[in-house]
């Protein structure tokens, strides 16, 4: 996916529940803060939205422009409309958000979880495409291992969740050879 695409994919989306903002989250929304991302970080050809303001009419993004849609196949990509609820991300994340907004976007606003937040989450996913993708994220210094682990300490996980997630972190920075991390446990 391109940064065109994703304002392309907001525009549309708002169109569809009549609301000028929406979440976008999921790893497509890395391309609010580096647009120019490596491929491998763009290989998704989803996009996942929450209408901010209509959050109850969600479900009409898939039928018009999710997975199978005349939408997916004429652009090649789709959008997923899902609750924001359904994501694991740390307290404060709304008030880092990352904002698409500009012409290609018809001033529509696509409001992006900030890098280390979305990176933060996918590790409460825990899985392996996931994983990858932050260590990606990691690899390609887009993420600060620190940064990481502050806010790996703000998601609403169990300490132990919280520990593994950490862990994983300081083994993958160096393996990357980017040093120790400060694990900070709550």
């Amino acid at each position: 996916m391109t940064r065109d695409q994703l304002e392309h994919a907001i525009r549309a989306a708002c169109d569809v529940v009549g609301d000028a903002e929406l979440w976008v989250f999921g790893s497509q929304s890395i391309l609010a803060q580096y647009p120019d991302a490596s491929e491998a970080l763009r290989m998704s050809v989803e996009v996942d939205v929450d209408p901010k303001n209509r959050p109850e009419l969600v479900d009409r993004i898939d039928g018009a422009l999710g997975e199978g849609s005349r939408f997916h196949q004429t652009h090649g990509f789709y959008v997923h409309g899902v609750s924001v609820e359904t994501a694991t991300l740390p307290r404060g994340w709304k008030g880092r958000t990352k904002v698409v907004q500009n012409a290609n976007t018809q001033g529509n606003s696509g409001l992006c979880p900030e890098a280390h937040d979305l990176a933060a989450s996918k590790l409460a996913a825990w899985r392996d495409k996931d994983r990858e993708f932050v260590r990606l994220l990691l690899r390609d210094r887009l993420i600060s291992p620190n940064r990481l682990v502050r806010l790996i300490n703000l998601l609403p996980v169990p300490d132990p969740q919280r520990a593994m997630l950490i862990q994983w972190v300081d083994g993958t920075a160096k393996e990357l050879a980017l040093g120790r991390v400060k694990p900070r446990l709550q």
